[in-house]
């Protein structure tokens, strides 16, 4: 009898290339590909934060590039993952938020969100997944949504509205490029302690709202989404596309 094996959750000799890696879950993302084995190129338009990290993480012993990259200029990223390319590997965490009510929602930030959440990341992703089929080479891409693509709340209805968008996205394009073993999923959490989540927490009813919220009592941490961005990246991941992994502590259970 030969008994069944574990699939590798390693990533060695892979390639990846981590948008919005300057901070929060994209740093994070970014550190769990690489302590998994990846070759890591760290993507955002700060420099001088692209390149510190990069730092930290060759010091630690991992493989980290800097590239610094408005992926908004949709030309610019094109050009850069073809140049660079191609990437076994996408994790897009760039992302905005403005939070209003939707009586009060201008143009402005309207556009806003929606060139980041929606354009750029609809863009990059078709790059690396191009780059990939002339490749002729599987991939894992993933795009970071938010529990919010899921359900609704308050005050973020463009918010919803972007992250409803890149749960549809994500499911046609796993529907076109399933031939060519190019795999495309998002990734979905609840409120995390990063910069962008602390807008939010730092209000006092929005905080108790949140807890009242979500089932497991606690907000999230960075570190709650490295093991899940490891997962789909990897092998033991093969047959998983066109879904959302929801690290949300139970809130969308309702």
């Amino acid at each position: 009898m030969t008994l069944p094996r574990t699939p590798s959750f390693r990533l060695d000799g892979r390639r990846a290339l981590v948008a919005g890696a300057s901070s929060g879950i994209g740093e994070a993302c970014a550190v769990a590909l690489a302590e998994a084995g990846a070759d890591v190129t760290l993507v955002a338009r700060s420099a001088d934060k692209l390149d510190a990290l990069a730092g930290e993480m060759q010091a630690a012993g991992m493989r980290a590039t800097a590239l610094p990259l408005d992926i908004t200029d949709i030309e610019a990223a094109e050009a850069a993952v073809a140049e660079h390319g191609p990437f076994d590997i996408l994790v897009n965490s760039a992302g905005l938020a403005r939070h209003t009510p939707s009586i009060e929602t201008t143009p402005d930030d309207y556009d806003a969100a929606t060139n980041l959440n929606v354009r750029a990341a609809y863009f990059l992703t078709r790059a690396v997944a191009k780059g990939l089929i002339e490749a002729g080479k599987p991939g894992s891409l993933m795009n970071i949504s938010s529990q919010m693509g899921h359900v609704g709340g308050p005050d973020r209805a463009v918010y919803c509205a972007t992250k409803h968008a890149i749960e549809g996205m994500t499911k046609a394009m796993a529907l076109e490029w399933g031939p060519h073993q190019v795999r495309v999923n998002t990734i979905c959490p609840t409120f995390i302690r990063t910069p962008l989540g602390e807008q939010t927490l730092s209000i006092p009813e929005r905080k108790a709202w949140i807890l009242s919220k979500i089932k497991l009592g606690r907000v999230g941490e960075v570190e709650d989404i490295m093991g899940a961005v490891t997962f789909l990246a990897s092998d033991a991941a093969g047959l998983i596309t066109g879904t959302s992994l929801l690290i949300d502590g139970g809130w969308t259970a309702e």
